[in-house]
């Protein structure tokens, strides 16, 4: 007997985890089981976690990592991971661990052993590494700063609309961990690049973001260059980091869905 297979997204930093609402529903109605759980010690809501702040400050990729892999051992089948930004480094992670059948990275932080940092990627991360406290805190964007590093290819009003309906605090300390990635053998930003078993993998990037410019997504491609599995990339030469919340949305999940419908991730499974 077949069972719809499960889709689990993962949102990044500064997101809280209903802005995939909209995928969800597309995907459900494409015949998938999805699911877009939080981060350790998000709350159910945007204004629950602004309130309380300090309830997500202080969890590091490792904590989430383990997280979501705990989410996944509870699920009949393995799942199809489609992150975005810090969720699509996770979303490899765990990918590298065989613990998924396929994953979609959709402008992923950069994981250990990409070298580029563009400065415009450095402009978005200001606000957390000003202070060296920020790492055990969870920091906010100011909706300016949100414009810059997510809304920067859409207009100004859209902008400020998803500012105000999708962010929250967000713990300073994946992007420490991240920074220091390629000065520490054991960084938590380590994937296993180099495993030919797992399942295919997609990277997506968008040709005007400034968190992560499509440099940083071509480079951590290279990084893939050991494994025989399959490992594609399509970029959006008109859009940003908001590709995935933004009017444009529908355009992103419907080029997701495709992809994993040339690559073996139906929405119906057998079992795991």
């Amino acid at each position: 007997m077949t069972a719809a297979r499960p889709v689990v997204f993962i949102h990044g930093l500064w997101l809280h985890s209903t802005s995939w609402q909209p995928w969800i529903d597309l995907f459900r109605s494409e015949g998938y089981e999805p699911s877009a759980p939080g981060w350790p010690g998000d709350p159910d809501t945007v204004e629950e976690a602004r309130r309380n702040p300090e309830s997500i400050a202080d969890h590091g990729i490792d904590d989430v990592v383990e997280h979501y892999a705990r989410l996944i051992e509870s699920l009949p089948t393995r799942p199809i991971l489609i992150g975005h930004s810090f969720g699509g480094m996770i979303a490899q992670k765990l990918l590298g661990q065989d613990r998924a059948a396929a994953a979609v990275a959709i402008d992923a932080a950069q994981i250990k052993g990409v070298l580029p940092v563009p400065l415009s990627a450095l402009k978005v991360t200001f606000p957390v590494f000003r202070n060296p406290a920020n790492k055990r805190r969870s920091v906010s964007l100011t909706e300016e700063q949100f414009r810059f590093a997510f809304g920067n290819a859409i207009a100004e009003e859209e902008s400020k609309a998803l500012y105000e309906r999708w962010t929250i605090p967000a713990p300073g300390k994946p992007l420490y961990e991240a920074a220091s990635a390629n000065f520490n053998p054991h960084s938590a930003a380590k994937v296993a690049t180099e495993n030919s078993g797992r399942g295919p993998l997609l990277l997506i990037s968008g040709g005007k973001d400034h968190t992560v410019p499509e440099s940083v997504t071509r480079a951590t491609l290279k990084q893939y260059r050991h494994s025989d599995a399959v490992t594609d990339i399509l970029n959006f030469p008109d859009r940003g980091h908001s590709l995935t919340i933004d009017s444009g949305w529908r355009e992103v999940a419907t080029t997701v869905l495709d992809w994993l419908g040339k690559h073996g991730g139906s929405s119906a499974e057998d079992g795991r």
